[in-house]
């Protein structure tokens, strides 16, 4: 699958690494820089949504998205990658065909993104059929020139050069999902964070600082579908009966 996202904010807080151990798979380790875990909140929108072999979903086209997200290794590979605790989407169709081939915590959420004079936008999102208010505010824009190509070793590669994701089947194995996409042309950014239920709703306490903030305009990304992370270490496909070629 293939799809281009747009005006992107990156925001990102340093928290202890033991707090999120309970919360992802026990497949995985959380990955930490100089020590903390980071736990990043990215609203974006998304569009040019192409599913190889199959054509164009109406209604599915394009639509805001924000993700909850953690990052991590394979205790087994030390492979390194994504972990979202949670995904946001505008689109209800998305959010069930997410959910039925990538068994990504999906939900379906009521989001504006507003571009507003001073080129900055106003994102606004409002989980739907939650039992708890679970929403998210902010104010933010990029602040231009783009930053130098990040390289290993410094905090903008480790948060934002992740070439796969991770999640679980019904059955608790561990998939993999590997994602190609060009180096990120990243800005420093500032955002004005009005609202955000959302670490709290997946158990998870910020630190009371600032976070550290980029914003990029926009990237080209290539999805692969899912395979059992025990069957790619051993150098074997192991397509998922649930996830066709994408």
């Amino acid at each position: 699958m293939s799809q281009r996202w747009n005006d992107l904010l990156f925001a990102h807080w340093p928290v202890p690494p033991e707090q999120l151990a309970p919360l992802i798979p026990p497949q995985l380790v959380v990955d930490t820089y100089d020590g903390e875990a980071w736990v990043g909140v990215v609203p974006f929108w998304i569009d040019r949504i192409e599913l190889r072999g199959m054509p164009q979903v109406p209604g599915i086209d394009h639509f805001p998205e924000l993700n909850l997200r953690t990052y991590v290794r394979e205790r087994d590979t030390n492979s390194y990658g994504v972990f979202f605790f949670s995904l946001d989407a505008a689109n209800a169709l998305a959010v069930a065909m997410a959910r039925a081939l990538f068994h990504l915590p999906y939900y379906w959420a009521r989001i504006k993104i507003e571009p507003q004079e001073d080129r900055s936008f106003l994102y606004k999102s409002e989980r739907l059929l939650s039992p708890h208010p679970v929403r998210f505010q902010a104010r933010y824009r990029g602040l231009g020139p783009t930053l130098p190509q990040s390289c290993p070793g410094t905090i903008e590669y480790f948060l934002t050069e992740r070439y796969c994701l991770y999640t679980t089947n019904r059955h608790g194995e561990l998939l993999r999902g590997n994602i190609h996409h060009s180096t990120w042309l990243l800005e420093k950014a500032e955002a004005e964070i009005r609202i955000n239920d959302l670490p709290a709703a997946h158990g998870i306490r910020l630190p009371d600082t600032a976070p550290l903030l980029h914003y990029s305009r926009e990237m080209a990304v290539y999805i692969w579908t899912l395979e059992l992370a025990y069957a790619m270490a051993a150098g074997a496909r192991a397509p998922l009966s649930a996830a066709e070629p994408l």
